[in-house]
């Protein structure tokens, strides 16, 4: 087994068994009026008006892809974690017009070539094990026009410390995991040949996030959009 391998295998199961306490923390998000009004602002300003068709890596307990399912696009929700997965299709049962979700490796997403006008994603970035690969494929599965949308932040600025969420070989081969700058995320998206790319920081969020907190493992700090498209 490889070491790439192995990290992918610990960063799965650290999310699978966080799963309860990371989706009780959502629910309560998106149970606030303000906090997902927040959000979905955040998102409707960065996509184009729906019905677009958009794959959300990384989803997680579906916090993005419920929130844009709701705003008319036809989402697809990718994660490897079956426990991460397992909440968002609990909340997923509940709308008219629920995303599709499915199990998939965000750095190698199995669908074919400009099959997307969308690809989004939130706290994901900085857990990539290989950022520059993953965004390849992500602008290989956009058609011509087509946008990334990513929030993410500068988690661990000053290094993970002496207990880190993953094992120690998984957080090494995590490029992003430690960045200084949210400018190193947008290197690695410019870099992967994304065009007119831009950092928007998310202050509104900021001012959320201090009033009402944020989940287990997470600081509080400026979170920012990132956007690329393809030419």
């Amino acid at each position: 087994m490889t070491d790439v391998t192995t990290a992918q295998d610990s960063i799965t199961r650290y999310w699978t068994e966080r799963a309860d306490s990371y989706d009780a923390h959502h629910r309560e998000q998106l149970g606030n009026a303000e906090v997902k009004a927040g959000w979905t602002d955040v998102w409707r300003r960065a996509l184009p008006a729906p019905p677009a068709r958009v794959l959300d890596v990384g989803t997680g307990t579906g916090h993005v892809a419920l929130l844009l399912a709701e705003l008319g696009h036809d989402v697809v929700g990718t994660d490897l974690s079956p426990g991460m997965l397992a909440k968002a299709r609990e909340k997923a049962a509940g709308l008219a017009h629920p995303p599709e979700l499915l199990i998939g490796d965000a750095v190698a997403p199995d669908f074919p070539d400009a099959s997307f006008d969308v690809v989004t994603s939130r706290y994901l970035l900085w857990t990539l094990r290989t950022p520059e690969v993953a965004l390849a494929n992500w602008r290989a599965l956009l058609r011509p026009g087509g946008l990334l949308a990513a929030v993410d932040s500068t988690w661990f600025p000053s290094g993970v410390g002496p207990d880190p969420l993953y094992d120690r070989t998984a957080m090494s081969l995590l490029p992003l995991a430690e960045a200084a700058s949210i400018d190193d995320s947008a290197a690695q998206v410019r870099a992967a040949g994304f065009a007119d790319v831009t950092v928007t920081p998310l202050p509104r969020i900021l001012d959320l996030d201090r009033r009402y907190g944020v989940a287990d493992g997470h600081e509080v700090q400026l979170q920012f959009l990132i956007t690329g498209r393809v030419a």
